[in-house]
C-alpha cells in the first residue's frame, strides 16, 4: 500500500474536509485473509470502519480446505454519548460491546438487537474476526465449539485449535468453525480482556449460532475468561506461528541492519495555565516512546508526507532517539509515580533508516501510572514477532528465545502486560507510515532515492521517514501548472 493511501491525518495527508472526497488506491501484494479500513482522525474510527476480504486469485486455493461460507464478525464498542464530543484527554469506558453492530440480550435496550448466524450441520464456516475497538482487547468464544485459527492480519498460520480467540484493537483473526454439535442454538460472546486498574466496560455482548432445524429455546453460554486473565491471553498470542509452506511466505531476515529499543508507556503532562486537566494530581495524561511525546503538526497547513515531498522545513525534525535517554527498571511498580521520569518532551521527531534494510525493534513497556497489555500497530508493513516476555528485556537471556524459523507475521501486536516484544521488518515500502498503539503511535516515511530509503520513528506517535517512490495522487496535491 502506498503511503499516499495510508490516511493518517497530518501524517500522510490533511483531513478530508466536509463536502470533499479522496480516493484511496491500494495494491494488494503478498496478503490473503482479512484486513479492515477505518477513519484515522480522533475517535472517528469507532464508528467509521469496515472489513476488507482478500481472497486467493481466481483458480488458486486457500491454504486450508475451502469453507462452505465466509462470515464477517466485527467486534465493536458503543457509547451512549457522541464519541466525537468526548474530551480527548480521557476516553470513558464504553457502555456496551457489539457483535456486528448489535449488543445482544444482556443489555437493557429498547429494541431487540442480537446477531444471529444460521448454520447447517456438517458444514465449515470461515469467520473473519475483526476487533474494531478503540482501546479494548476482547475474548471471543462460542459455546460447545472450538475454532481453528488459519490466518492473522492477512497472513496464513498453521492450524491452531482453540476454544477462545483473543484480539487486540485492529487485529484480525480468521478461524474455521465446524458446525459439528447437536442441532440447536449456541451463544457466541465477546467480553473484555483488561489488564490495568483503570475503569473499564465489564459487560458482555452476545450473539447466536442457530443450526438449521433448531427448536432450542435455552442456548448454552460459553464460560468466559475473567477480565484480567493474562495467562489465557498470553497463551493464545504466543502459540501463533507463521506458515512457511503457505502462499506468500517470506523467510525472516537473519541479518539486522538497524536496531532500536523503544520504551513506551502512559505519562503525565503539566497543565497549561488556567487549563482544565483530567489526569491524576491535576495533570494531563500523555504518552511517550523513548521519552518523546509526539505532537501532530496540525497547524502548519501541510502533512508530514507532503512536507517531505515538497521540501517544506519546520514540520518535523529527524532526531528521534534509538533508545530511551536513560536506563531504569522499566517494569518495577516503584516507578509508577516516579516524577523524575514520568514527564515526557513534546516533539515531532522522526528516525531515518535505509531503504530495504532490516530493522529490529525491542518494544519495552513501562509501569508508569499502571501496567497493561499494550497493542502496537505498524502501518504499511507486516513484521515478524520473534519473541515476547515479561519484565525487562535482557538481550543476553532473551535472544535465545527468538523464533527465526516460523515466527508469526502480523501488523499489530499486544505487548505483554509489564513486558516486552521483539519485532523485525524490512523497510521496503516508500512513504510515511504510522505505527500506533492505544496511547502511543509512530509513523514511517520511506523515501527512495539512489537506492536508499529513510525511515522515521517519532514519539507517542512515532514516525519513520523514507524517500517516496510514487508521486502523490491528484486528490492530495493540485496538478502542476
Amino acid at each position: 500500500m502506498s503511503a499516499w493511501a495510508d490516511g493518517a491525518e497530518y501524517v500522510t495527508q490533511c483531513p478530508i474536509q466536509a463536502g470533499h472526497s479522496f480516493s484511496y488506491r491500494i495494491n494488494i501484494i503478498g496478503q490473503e485473509g482479512t484486513l479492515w479500513w477505518h477513519a484515522h482522525s480522533s475517535f472517528l474510527r469507532a464508528t467509521v470502519h469496515g472489513a476488507l476480504f482478500i481472497r486467493p486469485r481466481r483458480g488458486r486455493p486457500y491454504a486450508f480446505l475451502r469453507p462452505y461460507k465466509e462470515v464477517p464478525i466485527l467486534l465493536g464498542e458503543w457509547w451512549k454519548d457522541d464519541v466525537m464530543e468526548i474530551d480527548s484527554q480521557v476516553l470513558p469506558p464504553s457502555d456496551a460491546f457489539m457483535i456486528n453492530g448489535l449488543p445482544g440480550d444482556l443489555y437493557n435496550c429498547s429494541q431487540e438487537g442480537m446477531f444471529k448466524l444460521k448454520v447447517k450441520a456438517g458444514k465449515t464456516y470461515l469467520l473473519r474476526i475483526i476487533n474494531t475497538n478503540l482501546i479494548t482487547q476482547v475474548f471471543f468464544k462460542l459455546a460447545n465449539h472450538n475454532f481453528t485459527v488459519v490466518a492473522i492480519d492477512a497472513v496464513y498460520t498453521p492450524p491452531l485449535v482453540t476454544d477462545v480467540v483473543v484480539a487486540g484493537p485492529g487485529q484480525t483473526t480468521d478461524v474455521l468453525l465446524e458446525a459439528n454439535q447437536p442441532i440447536g442454538s449456541y451463544y457466541m460472546a465477546a467480553s473484555v480482556y483488561y489488564s490495568t486498574t483503570a475503569a473499564f466496560d465489564n459487560t458482555t455482548a452476545r450473539g447466536l449460532v442457530v443450526y438449521q432445524g433448531s427448536q432450542s429455546a435455552s442456548p448454552p453460554m460459553p464460560l468466559m475468561p475473567v477480565y484480567n486473565d493474562t495467562k489465557t491471553a498470553n497463551k493464545f498470542y504466543t502459540n501463533l506461528t507463521g506458515l512457511p509452506i503457505g502462499p506468500h511466505w517470506a523467510a525472516c531476515p537473519d541479518q539486522v541492519d538497524q536496531s532500536l529499543f523503544m520504551v513506551f508507556g502512559v505519562n503525565l503532562e503539566r497543565c497549561h495555565k488556567n487549563g482544565t486537566c483530567l489526569g491524576p494530581f491535576g495533570f494531563n495524561f500523555s504518552a511517550s516512546i523513548n521519552n518523546e511525546s509526539f505532537v501532530l503538526p496540525s497547524d502548519v497547513g501541510v502533512s508530514m508526507l507532503e512536507a517531505f515531498y515538497k521540501g517544506v522545513s519546520g514540520v518535523y525534525t529527524r532526531d528521534f532517539p534509538n533508545g530511551p535517554p536513560y536506563e531504569f527498571d522499566y517494569t518495577s511498580p516503584n516507578t509508577s509515580l516516579d516524577f523524575t521520569r514520568i514527564f515526557a518532551h513534546k516533539s515531532t521527531k522522526v528516525k531515518r533508516v535505509r531503504f530495504n534494510s532490516t530493522v529490529e525493534i525491542v518494544l519495552q513497556s513501562t509501569s508508569f501510572l499502571d501496567v497493561e497489555n499494550h497493542p502496537m500497530h505498524l502501518h504499511g508493513f507486516n513484521f515478524y514477532v520473534l519473541a515476547q516476555g515479561y519484565g525487562n528485556y535482557n538481550a543476553t537471556r532473551d535472544r535465545e528465545k527468538f523464533n527465526l524459523v516460523n515466527p508469526q507475521m502480523r501488523n499489530t501486536i499486544g505487548v505483554p502486560r509489564g513486558g516486552w516484544a521483539v519485532i523485525r521488518f524490512k523497510a521496503n515500502n516508500p512513504g510515511i507510515m504510522a505505527s500506533s498503539g492505544a496511547t502511543v503511535a509512530s509513523f514511517f516515511q520511506v523515501r527512495k532515492k539512489h537506492a536508499c530509503v529513510d525511515a522515521i520513528f517519532a514519539a507517542t506517535n512515532t514516525s519513520i521517514q523514507t524517500n517516496i517512490a510514487q508521486d502523490p495522487p491528484i486528490d492530495v496535491l493540485p496538478p502542476k501548472s
